[in-house]
């Protein structure tokens, strides 16, 4: 089993009722690595939009969804599922065109925008591209995690989450699907055979209304990294009964993180001072295997992050969500000189992920 920072940190352990159990082979999936010829997608998370933008150049093309969009989901056969305040649009990379826009089978009282408006907000793809998982918030109390055939392109059911489920993460086999539920201090796991679930408490620094859990990435060998506030990584391990938390150094709220197809590093983008943090806005990058830690200043808070296969550039979106704090645009960083190159990108992006360059014409 890979673990991160191994042969470094003296780790603490916080024993729980149950954890995370997941086995079987898994590749990096659609959006997560960096090919040769690549471009990135951003959900437009104050419009109706999202973005496919050529970094190097900085041109944005916009294509609408619906309103609200928050993640993203890519499946190896070129679609992109969206999840909106309103449904789940079907985006086909290829031609560029929404295919259709499936409704929830929740109710949503309003379509509004911002961090706590209700819809979807994390979505992920199973490994073979059959089910989509997307987490909905309800405004009212405990969300639900619905399920999409991609076959049939309509919701097929759905099961009780935590409350506002910020990101959803699978297991690399798919047998477990991942809530992060932001406003309830929890994961809840999600059997995807059986749709029956356990919530882990997921709250190392306590229950300060900043230190809450918000997007995790899972790792190939099943682990689940939840940073928090830059001042510990907590891993959900597979096959044991407890959580493992790692000291970070960066004192700043935090929320995405990514790695390279490789594993080899992480980054994470820090927004600010909030609660116990008091650092400003950052970008964390990580070694995995050494622990080692380098933190890039920024001058702006930032949202999600991708990183490239090289460990040498990240990318990170302007649109932190809370109290509509972010900015229109990403930013290009150099993990190297730490140089920051800034992108406009309108109606605060929020989601990112690398997609495929265009095929050219024959």
């Amino acid at each position: 089993m890979k673990k991160l920072f191994r042969g470094t940190a003296v780790a603490s352990t916080i024993t729980v009722v149950l954890l995370v159990v997941v086995s079987g082979s898994f590749t990096a999936g659609v959006g997560e690595a960096q090919s040769a010829g690549y471009r990135l997608m951003v959900t437009n998370s104050m419009g109706e939009h999202i973005s496919i933008v050529e970094p190097e150049i900085g041109e944005v093309e916009q294509f609408a969804v619906g309103p609200a969009p928050w993640g993203i989901a890519l499946t190896e056969d070129g679609r992109a599922f969206v999840s909106t305040a309103a449904g789940v649009a079907v985006f086909d990379i290829a031609s560029e065109t929404v295919v259709v826009s499936v409704p929830y089978l929740t109710g949503i009282d309003a379509v509004r925008f911002g961090e706590y408006r209700a819809g979807g907000m994390g979505i992920v793809a199973s490994p073979d591209g059959e089910r989509v998982y997307v987490g909905v918030h309800v405004n009212t109390g405990p969300g639900w995690l619905e399920v999409l055939d991609t076959q049939s392109l309509e919701m097929v059911s759905r099961v009780h989450v935590g409350v506002r489920p910020f990101e959803v993460a699978i297991a690399p086999d798919g047998s477990e699907v991942y809530s992060i539920d932001h406003d309830s201090y929890t994961v809840t796991v999600v059997d995807t055979f059986e749709m029956t679930t356990h919530t882990i408490d997921v709250a190392p620094l306590g229950y300060g209304g900043f230190d809450k859990p918000h997007y995790g990435k899972v790792l190939l060998d099943g682990t689940l990294l939840l940073p928090y506030q830059g001042k510990g990584m907590l891993e959900l391990d597979p096959g044991i009964l407890e959580t493992t938390s790692r000291p970070l150094t960066s004192d700043t709220h935090m929320h995405g993180i990514s790695t390279n197809a490789a594993e080899t590093c992480a980054v994470i983008g820090g927004t600010g001072p909030a609660g116990p943090a008091s650092g400003p806005p950052g970008l964390t990058l990580l070694d995995l295997d050494t622990g080692a830690e380098s933190i890039l200043p920024l001058d702006k808070p930032h949202e999600m992050t991708v990183v490239s296969d090289d460990c040498t550039t990240a990318y990170v979106t302007g649109g932190y969500s809370f109290a509509n704090g972010g900015w229109d645009g990403i930013s290009i960083v150099d993990l190297e000189s730490g140089a920051v190159t800034e992108v406009p990108v309108p109606d605060r992006p929020l989601w990112i992920m690398f997609v495929p360059e265009r095929t050219p014409a024959s």
